[in-house]
């Protein structure tokens, strides 16, 4: 009896040392099996679209919408779809820019609305005082199989702004906002609102950066809403250190007041915040930074609700 419970003691040990050794290398194949990427579709260039900074957009069939910088029928960009099927996914071109006064060089996709048009920006094109144009704000229009692009903003380079690059955001309302990096009251970009006023839609400005604490140069990242209707985005440079700042604005009694959240320090805090602010379920923000962090070459960081301070 002794000799039996001291062999299965002696084989359970050799069990949990295998066990030890199998499991954790199992997880990291189901992990490399789970992590498999698969290109859905290769731009070839030319009508099809060159170079993408770009969101991407689904909607409720399961179509993929965004844009490409260049390229398409006048090289100046294009919005496409990519639409599932059996044996892969079917790209479409449903725009191309002609850099003209429809816009050129569309960045960071599109936004969809609830009957499954399509509104962007694009950085050039459009009229204004910019070289090349000063950029516009587009609705692409689905009628039945087929799409039609409208102008719904021209930006000047005046008060209104200049080369809108970022997505747009849609408030509960039907209301869209963006920012932009340039033009403005002091050139350093502005927030803006577009509302319709008898069926059509109007542009004012909600803030213009002046590049104090407030910030300047609106980043490429979306606006994001809280479920208060509070706004929150960053600008590129800026604020306290000149490395950027993740601000809120609230409106209250027609009024719109903007609110630095955060400064950021460059190095080893991070540096010039470019993309877009997401929420979790807590009300933390988190995001990216193009520059410093500990190595200098970016972070991801997590801003909490209540401290205003960086983890």
């Amino acid at each position: 009896m002794g000799t039996t419970r001291f062999s299965y003691c002696r084989f359970l040990q050799f069990v949990r040392a295998v066990l030890a050794i199998v499991a954790p290398v199992a997880l990291l194949l189901n992990a490399a099996s789970a992590s498999t990427t698969k290109v859905i579709y290769s731009f070839a260039g030319g009508n099809d679209g060159e170079y993408l900074d770009t969101d991407l957009v689904i909607d409720s069939a399961g179509n993929l919408y965004g844009s490409t910088v260049q390229g398409g029928k006048h090289g100046s960009g294009t919005v496409f779809q990519l639409v599932p099927s059996g044996t892969g996914w079917t790209h479409t071109v449903l725009y191309s820019f002609t850099g003209g006064a429809d816009g050129g060089e569309p960045y960071k996709g599109v936004t969809l609305d609830a009957e499954g048009n399509l509104y962007g920006t694009a950085v050039t094109g459009g009229g204004g005082s910019c070289e090349g144009g000063c950029g516009v704000v587009f609705k692409l229009t689905k009628s039945g199989g087929n799409w039609t692009q409208t102008v719904i903003h021209q930006f000047t380079g005046g008060k209104d702004g200049s080369g809108p690059g970022s997505g747009l955001t849609f408030d509960q309302h039907g209301n869209l906002y963006g920012v932009t990096p340039t033009g403005g009251a002091y050139g350093l970009g502005v927030v803006y609102r577009l509302h319709r006023v008898n069926g059509s839609w109007r542009l004012n400005v909600i803030h213009a950066f002046t590049g104090g604490d407030d910030g300047s140069s609106g980043s490429a990242g979306r606006l994001i809403f809280d479920h208060a209707g509070n706004i929150y985005g960053v600008t590129t440079v800026g604020g306290a250190h000149g490395d950027g700042v993740v601000f809120e604005i609230t409106h209250t009694g027609g009024t719109w007041t903007l609110v630095p959240l955060y400064a950021f320090k460059d190095k080893p805090d991070g540096a010039l915040p470019y993309g877009g602010l997401i929420f979790d379920e807590a009300g933390n923000l988190y995001d990216t930074t193009y520059y410093a962090g500990a190595h200098d070459v970016g972070t991801v960081y997590k801003l909490t609700p209540r401290q205003r301070r960086m983890e």
